[in-house]
């Protein structure tokens, strides 16, 4: 054996010698290579300093600019025409002023000495217009004194001169509103937008003061079939207030409010006080709607977000569902159905999603996804809500498994207690994605059917609530995804403590603000988002709230998003793909595969994770009236609300408002006055009833 020759492993557990080891560092001496930067010095300046215009360096604001300049040449003689017009106006206003001794006359007038000083107005309005006269004959004698000296181009100077002294006079002063006619014509937006346009808009909506002015932060573009631009507001002005008056700025821009979207721009770029805005030439939504982009694809992967609509400015919205849940809400016939399937059909196409699927409007709409659905159901009757807690009771005890398995793996394979898409199509680790799709909710969660729960009766729909309210919770880090739909989006029907929990909102057309809040959240409609200003024609369109950023940005809100169209054939199809792809994987299970075995419940273990918070039915001693009917109307508005003003119980309950407070006083809730916001927006002090005080009577009446 070569004496240099690599030590080989002994077969035994002797010592061998390998020679003497050193303790050493590896060190790079090659010199470091800095490339140089392609940009120099002043270039790189150029770029970055904010004393140089955007359209300086940008090739596209650059364009823009050279477009408006275009048009401010081509339009130059129009306007230069209508100041002159204007200055001629106002020139002959002022001199019928003067020469009708106006301020003399008005001077007298509020000092009731017009009687007495009428001699010296007659003797002052003849003198006057003998000056005018006199103006006159000089005017004109000059004139042909300098046809004579300098024939007609003298008095074509002459007209050029006058012409330009009437131009300022008559011309928009920045900071006034400026002259507008009496009778103005209708307002239109052209096709290319001058931000004086803008700045009139704002005042006119009341949203800067009549001294004040925008700052154009970038200048108006077209950006798809609509004008974008970046304003920035005066100093202590809010975007935020821009945003909750936009009907008001979209009236004085003379367009729909569906044509106007206003985001406030956030992160380094954005302040409180930057506004981008964009304005539509026409309905975004008028349109016949798009089909939905998945029926280009063969699969598709469940971790990416699930392609949802466009919203007005054609922009593809996707809709992130992992790790998060869904709450679609809407009145009847206004695409809620639609929607759902549109983010189901994302997961149909993962061959590693497990599907639970129960249709409580008892149609067919859902009937395709049985071909795929690991446990589907379709009724209304209580049987099928029965049948729905053993799901949720199987899921729960599922979650609990995933997360002591969770806690058995290394860091490399689960690096933090949440489920990896390696983890989800790991079919040894059996954790694969579960979306639970609820259409109709309202249905299990109003259901008053009687439950034996550990020796305990419960409500069937209190238990739901409490069921759903633990998986939206725990769920979603396991990989567990809730989509719930519903038609009856109000605080009667999803508990309170199941809304706060569910991550991504979508409202289309709902009665009114009240049930839009109880979708998309409290106080969503002052900062200007309320579905139901939507159009009843708008279908398919709605406001999203999503729990994950979008094409729109990480730091929008909400954003109003038409969805794709997917009539029942692109469904079906969508389908059939989603059941070859389970069929070719080896991951087509339960009902879909004919193994529609009953659920493995284990009632003593849930009722251990998700606590007591379900009270028996029947232990409840009876309220008194009005408290009774208060808390019936109020529902889970009990604890969202801080406030409930008296004019609104009143109106609710049909009561004389005098015997109604002294019920309630002695019940232990006085009146009293705070401070609510109207559905415009503006802040009034009414007089009302606590919720805390309503609380502490209800306890103190059951104990």
């Amino acid at each position: 054996m070569n004496d240099d020759a690599l030590p080989m492993p002994a077969d035994s557990r002797d010592l061998v010698d390998v020679g003497p080891v050193y303790d050493a560092e590896l060190v790079d001496e090659t010199q470091p290579f800095y490339s140089q930067p392609r940009l120099g010095r002043f270039t790189s300046w150029w770029l970055r300093s904010p004393r140089v215009p955007v359209w300086l360096k940008d090739r596209g604001q650059a364009r823009q600019a050279a477009k408006d300049g275009a048009v401010a040449v081509l339009r130059s003689p129009w306007r230069y025409l209508r100041a002159v017009v204007r200055g001629l106006v106002a020139a002959v206003r002022w001199w019928r002023r003067w020469v009708t001794v106006r301020d003399y006359r008005e001077a007298a007038e509020s000092s009731e000495k017009l009687a007495d000083k009428f001699t010296e107005i007659r003797a002052l309005t003849l003198f006057r217009w003998k000056v005018t006269g006199a103006v006159a004959v000089a005017a004109v004698l000059a004139g042909a004194v300098v046809d004579l000296v300098y024939g007609p181009r003298g008095l074509w100077a002459t007209a050029g001169v006058v012409s330009l002294a009437l131009a300022i006079l008559g011309r928009r002063r920045d900071g006034a509103p400026g002259r507008k006619a009496v009778l103005a014509g209708p307002r239109t937006l052209t096709w290319t937008m001058d931000p004086q346009i803008l700045v009139d808009a704002f005042r006119d909506a009341k949203l800067i003061g009549k001294d004040e002015t925008l700052r154009l932060v970038e200048r108006a573009q077209r950006v798809g079939d609509g004008w974008a631009v970046t304003v920035d507001l005066p100093a202590t002005r809010k975007a935020a207030d821009v945003i909750k008056n936009r009907e008001a700025l979209a009236s004085a821009l003379a367009v729909d409010e569906v044509q106007l979207i206003v985001e406030r721009v956030r992160g380094n770029g954005g302040h409180a006080g930057r506004v981008s805005m964009w304005v539509a030439d026409s309905d975004p939504y008028a349109a016949p709607p798009l089909r939905t982009p998945l029926l280009s694809v063969q699969r598709w992967d469940a971790w990416r977000p699930v392609p949802f609509g466009r919203d007005a400015r054609d922009r593809k919205i996707d809709l992130p569902l992992v790790w998060t849940s869904l709450l679609v809400g809407a009145i009847p016939r206004q695409g809620k159905t639609f929607a759902a399937r549109l983010a189901a059909a994302g997961l149909i196409l993962d061959p590693h999603t497990r599907l639970y699927v129960a249709d409580f409007k008892a149609g067919k709409d859902w009937d395709a996804a049985a071909k795929v659905a690991h446990r589907f159901m379709s009724g209304d009757e209580s049987e099928h809500v029965l049948a729905l807690i053993g799901w949720l009771v199987e899921l729960v005890g599922e979650v609990q498994g995933r997360y002591r398995r969770m806690r058995e793996l290394d860091d490399t394979v689960c690096p933090e207690s949440k489920v990896t898409p390696a983890m989800s199509r790991d079919t040894t680790l059996n954790m694969p994605i579960t979306a639970v799709f609820l259409d109709e909710v309202q249905v299990p969660l109003e259901d008053r059917t009687s439950v034996d729960v550990e020796g305990k009766k419960l409500m069937a729909g209190d238990y739901v609530g409490e069921l759903l309210t633990w998986l939206a919770k725990k769920g979603p880090a396991a990989g567990i995804v809730l989509v719930l739909a519903t038609q009856r989006p109000d605080s009667k029907t999803i508990p309170s403590g199941l809304r706060a929990v569910l991550g991504s909102r979508f409202a289309l057309r709902v009665m009114d603000w009240r049930d839009s809040n109880i979708v998309l959240g409290e106080q969503m409609n002052t900062r200007g988002y309320d579905s139901s200003r939507l159009l009843a024609s708008h279908k398919g369109v709605g406001i999203l709230r999503p729990d994950g950023e979008t094409q729109a940005g990480a730091d929008v809100l909400a954003l109003t998003v038409r969805t794709y169209y997917m009539p029942n054939e692109d469904w079906h199809e969508l389908c059939r793909r989603g059941r070859a792809l389970r069929e070719a994987a080896g991951t087509l299970t339960g009902h879909a595969a004919g193994q529609d075995t009953a659920p493995e419940l284990d009632h003593a273990a849930v009722v251990r994770v998700i606590g007591a918070g379900v009270q028996p039915a029947g232990t409840r001693r009876a309220l008194p009236e009005p408290l009774a009917s208060v808390v019936a109307y109020l529902g889970d508005d009990l604890d969202d609300r801080e406030f409930i003003p008296t004019a609104e119980l009143v109106e609710a309950l049909d009561v004389e408002p005098n015997s109604f407070g002294r019920a309630m006083t002695d019940l232990g809730c006085p009146s009293t006055r705070d401070r609510i916001t109207t559905e415009d927006g503006e802040s009034r002090r009414v007089r009302g009833y606590s919720t805390a005080d309503i609380r502490a009577a209800i306890h103190s009446e059951e104990t």
